[in-house]
């Protein structure tokens, strides 16, 4: 009887780890993508293969996104891309930051969802610009959330300095235009730890 006593506060404390755990990005499993438009007719599909991020036990959340990873299914596209528009020489991440609260989402029951809007940071090419984000949670099991873009995040290319090399992309292409507004979505899958 003592024995089992003393089990009790340790099993407590392993069913409450969750909700004060470090939440770590399970970065096989999230996607984030975008969508560039060119000579106003055709649309391509993007992802950044390689994402990192964390949500600590007081909601900071950070996303980084390693861009030489982008992923267009075309190899000289990705080049082009990583080299002329990203210059990932010199600016090999892009960051998301962002302060939630944490208590709306772990108090969600399992299969249970929640709708946050919250002002979220996006650096990119050494430039930072504020957003207001629309997106779901949703409490997959005791374990896990996910996170998904309600509405595209819309990111400007002269927001981050990036228009001197969309038109460079735009002449080694040979178009007329390139949509310089790129919506963003994101799919993203914490696990506690």
């Amino acid at each position: 009887m003592l024995k089992s006593l003393r089990l009790w506060p340790a099993l407590l404390l392993a069913l409450c780890l969750p909700a004060h755990a470090n939440w770590h990005l399970d970065g096989e499993s999230s996607r984030l993508s975008f969508i560039t438009g060119t000579n106003g007719e055709a649309a391509q599909v993007h992802r950044f293969l390689v994402l990192h991020g964390t949500v600590d036990r007081k909601g900071a959340a950070s996303l980084r996104i390693e861009m030489d990873s982008v992923s267009s299914g075309v190899p000289l596209r990705d080049e082009r891309m990583r080299d002329t528009l990203f210059d990932v020489a010199r600016f090999a991440e892009a960051t998301v930051q962002a302060q939630l609260d944490l208590r709306p989402i772990n108090d969600l029951a399992n299969g249970a969802q929640i709708e946050l809007r919250l002002p979220l940071t996006v650096t990119l090419h050494g430039q930072s610009h504020r957003y207001d984000a629309l997106l779901l949670a949703t409490r997959l099991d005791e374990r896990r959330f996910q996170v998904v873009t309600l509405e595209p995040l819309v990111l400007r290319a002269e927001d981050f300095g990036l228009m001197p090399g969309l038109q460079a992309l735009r002449k080694f292409a040979n178009l007329k235009a390139i949509n310089p507004s790129v919506p963003v979505n994101a799919v993203l899958i914490f696990t506690a730890r």
